[in-house]
């Protein structure tokens, strides 16, 4: 609730606050004595903060004398490059660039003294230091992330530091405030999607005055390759990420109402305008301090009685006491880090925590499983789900499985989206008449782009050559390159006979995902059905299915700035995200214990009380949907309200996107579409998309988008002619849907599909009849289809010049199958109109109409007719 000053002689923070965890750390600021006492100075220190003069504010908090700021500049001389392995990239990385990855990594070791290898998941950390081992011994390589025990990871940092060992493999777990002695050399496996902390993991090496640090980034896919030539030309531009400081925080603003409240007696308004003097709560209103106030004194819910109800509020008076067992809640539940669904792991029979495993790992294991936990082989004895323990002994080194952990992966940076989109669009100008086929480094603009790439992004010639190609390919398939002021959406079929709409708009993940929900939503709305959808850094899927057809173009006016919120906010009650984040808030609002009896409380017990709580608040968004008519009205209650802020703002992001919507209304940004016979690469990596992109509940075994075939290299006649067919192919297609009637069942099943038939057509289907050449564009078919209304053409020739159609007979028609149908009444002739055909034009003979337009029935022609269709016959030709 407060800080002792008497102690205290600076308070200082570093550039590793992170923004949940960093109001709550601002919070407490406003309880530290004033500044102009001598005996506290505040210090912030940092290289990697934007704009400085906010996060200033943010130390010294609202009202202060304002900061001193001394700002020397953030660039330094950095020696920043990237590896490509020796294998051709693609949309993932296969086994064998995975050892080439890892043979290079081993040799660079070799090379320096103590190398540090930083990966973005704990179970690619655990992965990558198993294999190192295998190439550098047990003894040299160590491993370190947040699942494993403090002991574990103090040892890894120990040892790295003394020299013990000479890799180390981390996560973000060893970015912050720790110090791991001298390193020489920094590796990051895939990029960092964030600029601030590339140069936060990378300045770990030469970590002293006039050292140069060392930093290698391994690309793993294609759409890596340039993100990571993005921020390596970001970093020697001195761009940097801006910082996002949350907003009035409600649940932070519970908790530290608590904290301090249990710590002493406390005026209402008093309280408020110390409050109001941390920076994040600046702004804060007094109808929303009220409403908290409200809320913790009362009780979370109102069915719930006083459940959460931590303050005695005085009314009349106001002032604000704690009630009993305030204080333990406080100091047991507190804190802004989300607690995770995790199992310890207890090493037997020492009982020494080695770790923890994701509750979905942990109860899909079985006893005698072999784990790879920090680097080591462990036996599972026993998983008690209770009190949420793998109990576990040492393997002695058996062959172990990886496991896994969930979690949101975080999103690429605004900052970094945006010189991504940038440099696509730059290296698509320097090559502007270069084309994928008889592409050669030698040729002059390809050989002085390959050395700007070079020279500006880190890149090695492979590396330049492989991103110069990519763009080249997407370009000449999509008619541009995607960026931010070109989108481009992309349509396609699947193996499963559905279709693939992919829109390629690299914005990053937070505002492609609120687009993709709120597409989803508007989809679901429009055609009654649920779709399967994803979201990346460099786009977002849509399976369709059959039924799901509309001009492509629709696609960029489905959704509006003005209307986009509410849909959004009912597509992201549907999705687990508003669940997740729920329990979450709820807990930094201690409406949710971390600990009870002197426990920690299991996480499947957690999800309960989170689910119960959720229903008692929320009631519609956990009742049966089939008793909710219309939108899910949204409570104004002042938890759910910073759910739904989270999602929107920190998970999501509104504000980019109606800013998006609103470039597509304008015209400010250009709107592409194209049919491909096949998927361009650049649509590879957004198919597929990891799990954790995925919009809906689909597993992936599932996916309608792993259902589609994806050429590693896109034949020369698709890269020279796209959004071309293939006159031949027409003819084939055509061929092939004319009807092969062999009897008079048959036939009837042809009259009741085509609705009428005219009867010159009928007439002359015999074996051998020659045909006029169809008259074809080379971008679209020539073709008149009668279908409910229009004419129905005679299949194209098929080499010599006639078509094909096998009757029951050799030269026999379909005469005799008409009459059979018109003597059992199931069938029969009609006249449609007066006659207007061109004289000349034969009746088994259409005429071609334009590329793109259906013909109609020609008036006064006669017509076959089942008898099931005379009554729609009569409305196409109401003067029949």
């Amino acid at each position: 609730g407060g800080l002792d000053s008497s102690r205290l002689k600076a308070l200082g923070m570093t550039s590793g606050q992170r923004a949940s965890c960093g109001t709550a750390e601002a919070v407490p600021f406003p309880f530290v004595p004033d500044p102009s006492e001598p005996s506290l100075v505040r210090i912030g220190l940092s290289a990697t903060q934007k704009p400085i003069e906010e996060v200033a504010h943010f130390l010294t908090g609202n009202g202060r004398p304002a900061p001193i700021i001394v700002n020397i500049g953030h660039k330094r001389q950095l020696d920043l490059a990237v590896e490509v392995p020796a294998s051709q990239l693609g949309p993932i990385a296969t086994n064998e660039m995975w050892d080439e990855i890892y043979d290079r990594i081993s040799d660079l070791a070799r090379q320096h003294r103590s190398t540090l290898v930083f990966v973005n998941t704990r179970r690619l950390a655990e992965r990558v230091s198993h294999h190192l081992a295998e190439r550098l011994g047990e003894e040299a390589v160590a491993a370190h992330h947040g699942s494993l025990s403090r002991k574990l990871r103090l040892t890894a940092e120990r040892r790295l530091k003394s020299g013990e060992v000479r890799v180390l493999v981390a996560t973000a777990s060893l970015e912050l405030g720790i110090d791991i002695g001298t390193v020489d050399l920094v590796c990051h496996i895939s990029s960092t999607r964030s600029i601030a902390v590339a140069l936060q993991r990378v300045g770990r090496s030469g970590h002293w005055r006039g050292a140069v640090p060392k930093g290698r980034i391994f690309a793993t896919t294609r759409d890596e390759l340039l993100e990571c030539a993005a921020l390596v030309l970001a970093i020697r531009h001195g761009d940097l990420d801006r910082l996002m400081i949350p907003e009035s925080p409600l649940d932070v603003l519970a908790q530290q109402i608590v904290a301090a409240c249990a710590a002493e007696e406390w005026g209402e308004d008093e309280l408020f305008e110390l409050l109001r003097r941390a920076y994040p709560y600046r702004n804060l209103r007094r109808e929303t301090f009220n409403a908290i106030l409200e809320m913790l004194s009362e009780g979370i819910a109102a069915r719930r009685g006083r459940y959460g109800a931590y303050v005695h509020r005085d009314r009349v008076n106001g002032r604000l006491r704690a009630r009993r067992g305030s204080r333990l809640a406080a100091i047991t539940s507190g804190g802004a880090i989300p607690d995770t669904a995790l199992y310890t792991v207890v090493a037997e029979p020492e009982g020494m925590i080695v770790g923890t495993l994701d509750e979905d790992f942990a109860v899909e294991s079985n006893r005698d499983d072999i784990i790879l936990l920090g680097n080591s082989s462990w036996r599972i004895r026993r998983i008690e789900g209770k009190s949420g323990r793998v109990l576990v002994e040492d393997a002695h080194g058996a062959p172990p499985s990886v496991p896994f952990w969930l979690g949101e992966a975080p999103a690429r940076t605004a900052e970094l989206s945006s010189q991504l989109a940038d440099l696509r669009r730059k290296i698509s100008e320097m090559l502007p008449n270069i084309s994928p086929v008889g592409f050669s480094p030698t040729q002059p603009v390809v050989a002085q782009t390959v050395s700007w790439l070079k020279e500006e992004c880190g890149l090695d010639d492979s590396g330049a050559e492989q991103t110069i190609e990519y763009i080249l390919q997407g370009r000449a398939v999509l008619g541009d390159v995607p960026t931010q002021s070109t989108i481009i959406a992309e349509r396609f079929f699947d193996e499963g006979g559905g279709m693939q709409l992919v829109i390629h708009a690299p914005f990053g993940g937070r505002i492609n995902k609120a687009w993709g929900l709120a597409l989803r939503k508007r989809f679901c709305r429009s055609f009654n059905f649920e779709l399967q959808a994803a979201a990346t850094d460099n786009g977002l899927n849509i399976a369709l299915a059959e039924q799901h057809s509309f001009p492509l173009a629709d696609v960029f006016h489905f959704l509006q700035a003005e209307t986009v919120q509410p849909i959004l906010e009912q597509a992201a009650l549907a999705s687990p995200i508003f669940g997740t984040r729920w329990r979450w808030d709820a807990m930094r609002a201690l409406a949710l214990l971390r600990f009870q009896g002197g426990a920690k409380v299991p996480p499947q017990i957690q999800r309960m009380r989170s689910d119960d709580l959720l229903a008692s608040v929320f009631p519609d968004v956990a009742a049966c949907q089939e008793n909710v008519n219309g939108d899910i009205q949204i409570p104004d209650h002042p938890l759910v309200n910073e759910v739904m802020k989270d999602v929107l703002s920190e998970a999501m992001d509104l504000d980019g996107l109606k800013d998006v919507l609103l470039r597509i209304a304008d015209g400010r940004s250009r709107c592409l579409t194209v049919g491909t016979p096949v998927p361009s690469q650049v649509s590879h990596e957004i198919l597929n998309a990891n799990p954790y992109a995925y919009l809906d509940d689909a597993p992936l075994e599932e996916r309608r988008a792993r259902a589609v075939e994806m050429r590693r290299v896109l034949p020369e006649s698709v890269l020279e002619e796209v959004g071309k067919l293939d006159p031949a192919a027409i003819a084939q297609v055509r061929e092939e849907a004319w009807p092969d009637v062999r009897d008079a069942d048959e036939l009837h099943d042809v009259l009741h599909t085509l609705i009428a038939l005219p009867e010159g057509v009928a007439s002359e289907t015999t074996r051998e009849t020659p045909l006029p050449t169809p008259i074809f564009d080379e971008t679209s078919v020539a073709t008149s289809v009668f279908h409910e209304s229009g004419e129905m053409p005679l299949p194209s020739p098929s080499g010599n010049g006639r078509r094909s159609v096998p009757p029951a007979q050799p030269g026999f028609g379909w005469g005799r199958y008409f009459e059979r149908l018109q003597e059992q009444g199931r069938a029969g002739r009609a006249t449609g109109g007066q006659d207007e055909r061109p004289s000349g034009q034969s009746a088994g003979h259409p005429v071609a109409a334009e590329p793109g337009v259906v013909g109609t029935p020609a008036e006064g022609r006669r017509y076959w007719v089942a008898a099931e269709r005379a009554k729609t016959f009569g409305v196409l030709f109401p003067d029949t």
